[in-house]
């Protein structure tokens, strides 16, 4: 996998989940009569629809408060998700003073957000992040009408692309995956100028094909110039590519037989390839 220049490089990478800390049976102190004790700032931070104060100390290390769900043990339960990618479960003690990031079990062994956070979350989220993949510009490599579709994001010089494009061609000749390639330029001086030669051509399937089958030879020529439009898809595609998590090529992006998007960077390697590109 080839790095992208520290130009367009930002802060969407992952934390790592924050502190995450794993809770099996949260306990409360019980009264005489056998009930957890009620205080005034209990019933308070118990409010839906008051986001408790305590979720601001985890805000400034990427978690994102989606919605509010139901949590046992006198916790107040929270769905997000972490850098803007990973769905997570927040728990807020019943005080409002403390706040755990991470799995919740049951006595079963069963993590109590689960479902809650595939619905909540991670669901919508890869609806989003789909939606703005197919709104990109990208270069259609295979039959229009293929049943599954594979976005990666490729620089017209980065050589694991190139083995990326030729590892497909079982898949993508026989009519089974159309690949998407959503051109950037990032790796050597005249990165964006050949890809923005395929983006401008008159058939950029074609042109994108030229590319791949010379290019041991150095590829497609690239544009003596730029136009402003083509300028500004680059760009746009680069800003994307960060956003979705990769700071290289090949990123690629498919979607698992539940529907979600998944994420692969760099080239596939073994048997990844098929979970990639689907049955052979």
């Amino acid at each position: 996998m080839l790095s992208i220049s520290p130009r367009i490089a930002h802060t969407l990478m992952l934390p790592a989940m924050l502190a995450l800390a794993a809770c099996s049976q949260a306990q409360t102190p019980t009264g005489k009569d056998g009930a957890a004790p009620a205080t005034a700032s209990a019933s308070a931070a118990a409010k839906k629809g008051e986001l408790p104060a305590v979720l601001k100390g985890i805000e400034k290390h990427g978690f994102e408060v989606v919605s509010e769900f139901d949590a046992p043990g006198g916790l107040r339960g929270f769905a997000g998700m972490v850098g803007g990618q990973q769905p997570a479960a927040a728990y807020v003690t019943a005080d409002g003073k403390h706040v755990l990031v991470g799995s919740l079990f049951d006595a079963e062994g069963n993590e109590v957000a689960a479902e809650t956070l595939e619905k909540l979350v991670a669901a919508p989220m890869s609806a989003k992040m789909w939606s703005k993949l197919e709104a990109s510009a990208w270069v259609r490599d295979g039959k229009a009408d293929a049943p599954r579709v594979v976005y990666t994001f490729s620089d017209a010089n980065c050589p694991y692309c190139h083995k990326f494009w030729e590892a497909a061609r079982p898949w993508v000749d026989a009519g089974k995956v159309q690949l998407r390639h959503i051109m950037v330029g990032v790796i050597r001086e005249d990165s964006p100028a050949k890809a923005a030669a395929i983006m401008a051509a008159r058939d950029p399937s074609a042109a994108l094909l030229e590319n791949e089958h010379q290019f041991d030879r150095g590829g497609i020529k690239p544009l003596p110039s730029i136009s402003r439009e083509i300028a500004g898809k680059l760009d746009a595609n680069q800003v994307l590519m960060v956003e979705m998590g990769f700071q290289g090529t090949p990123g690629i992006l498919f979607q698992d037989a539940q529907g979600q998007v998944q994420r692969r960077a760099g080239l596939p390697q073994g048997n990844d390839l098929q979970a990639v590109l689907g049955p052979r």
